[in-house]
């Protein structure tokens, strides 16, 4: 079976086309307008390609690894193929293992789960809390910036040491210095992971290139929505590792010993994937892959940076507007910026943004705490939460500019509205917009 990319373009001359591109939404007057979803960074939409596949996937659908049926040899091949997909994607090596997982999160986990006993790990607090959280204990190194990674990494003691970098923050969308950091790291006799999840869906990810050890990766960020990520790395500490889950396709034999289960476990990658597999997440995230590198990446990147200078040149005339930013204006980064606005709860201003405009965009401290924290108060601005827009395929030039006159009416004469603070959530009162019929006839 080979996998075939539906109606995808023989010459691209476009970036992919994504489900729900024609969404319309409520507004609380009663209109309806054209959705301007500008929170790609949280959850990209899924991509027509991803759709059309997983529906044709699903008349066949059925278990993996373990049935004779015919459908089941289908499903168990689209699953294996997907890793080969995931491993070219990323220009893994041949012998690099891919595991499946939920996103990114539970990647770093498993990976973390996996290091072998007495290791030291390094990494940075501007991290978003994937990337932060999963490390503990005494040989955890937590640094503000890449200055200090040459020095933490001579004083770990002799062992194992892995180095935790993220491609592109998740705050401020701007990319980090990866190949330095690798090339700092390998001094020092230590690994690398790369926490792709921002980057993937804008730039080239390849594991060779940037001399990393491991990838990891979601599909919810990759447009393909459907439970799948990844972790694509060196085989030998997964190997040795125990089983991230126990249970049924994590072992090779289970026998009974009296009071105790004598269990061999699987020496492959399926050591980390017990239980019944997620076949089409994990498939659609290779169609989302495949996609990608297809189209093209200089097609998709001037797509993004024509809307993210934009966007940028915009964001800089509303009044009293600070963008938050780790390395400075001008460092290179995708398309995601974060601000807040002098007097503005950011909260309210992305209620008011919905609710009279149309518009999707994210407030809080987009699960980096540390680093929005510390970027606000270095841009002047006060509190802890900030907003954040993020843009992807399905982006065009008029929502940007809708967000902009949007702003601009928001800070000048305040929203048209009435809203109140609801479990810490602003929110319309009244809220006249009718939820679509799926979830209204429940």
């Amino acid at each position: 079976m080979t996998l075939v990319i539906p109606h995808a373009r023989s010459v691209p001359d476009a970036v992919p086309p994504v489900a729900g591109a024609r969404l319309t939404v409520p507004l609380v007057d009663g209109r309806r307008v054209p959705y301007a979803n500008l929170d790609h960074a949280a959850s990209a939409p899924c991509l027509e390609a991803v759709r059309d596949a997983v529906d044709e996937l699903l008349p066949w659908y059925a278990s993996v690894h373990r049935g004779a049926g015919f459908a089941s040899q289908v499903s168990t091949k689209v699953y294996e193929q997907a890793r080969d997909v995931l491993r070219r994607f990323v220009g893994a090596r041949r012998t690099d293992a891919v595991v499946f997982t939920r996103n990114t999160t539970d990647a770093l986990n498993l990976l973390a789960r996996a290091l072998p006993r007495s290791t030291s790990v390094v990494h940075f607090d501007t991290d978003h809390h994937a990337a932060l959280l999963p490390w503990r204990g005494s040989g955890v190194r937590r640094l503000s910036g890449v200055a200090g990674l040459d020095a933490a990494l001579r004083d770990c003691p002799t062992g194992p040491r892995l180095v935790v970098v993220t491609g592109a923050s998740n705050v401020t969308g701007e990319l980090w210095p990866v190949a330095d950091v690798a090339a700092t790291a390998r001094r020092h006799g230590a690994r690398i992971v790369l926490d792709a999840a921002q980057l993937a869906p804008h730039r080239p990810v390849d594991i060779g290139a940037l001399d990393v050890d491991y990838v990891v990766l979601s599909g919810h960020k990759l447009y393909a929505p459907f439970g799948a990520g990844a972790l694509v790395g060196r085989a030998d500490w997964l190997r040795a590792a125990d089983p991230y889950l126990a249970g049924g396709g994590a072992t090779s034999l289970v026998s009974d010993r009296g009071t105790e289960l004598a269990v061999t476990w699987s020496r492959g990658v399926e050591r980390h994937e017990a239980g019944t597999p997620n076949v089409v997440g994990a498939h659609a995230l290779a169609v989302a892959c495949e996609t990608f590198l297809h189209h093209g990446w200089p097609t998709i990147r001037a797509h993004e940076q024509a809307l993210l200078t934009r966007l940028r040149t915009g964001l800089a005339t509303v009044p009293g507007l600070r963008e938050l930013s780790l390395f400075g204006a001008e460092h290179d980064r995708v398309g995601v910026v974060s601000f807040a606005v002098d007097g503005q709860d950011p909260g309210l201003l992305a209620a008011a943004l919905s609710a009279e405009h149309g518009i999707g965009v994210r407030d809080g401290a987009f699960c980096a705490h540390i680093a929005t924290g510390r970027l606000l108060a270095t841009a002047g601005a006060s509190g802890t939460r900030a907003l954040r827009a993020s843009l992807g395929l399905g982006s065009d030039e008029e929502h940007v500019d809708r967000l902009v006159a949007a702003l601009h009416t928001l800070v000048t004469t305040g929203p048209t509205w009435d809203y109140a603070e609801v479990d810490g959530r602003w929110t319309p009162t009244p809220d006249p917009r009718p939820l679509p019929p799926f979830l209204s006839a429940q």
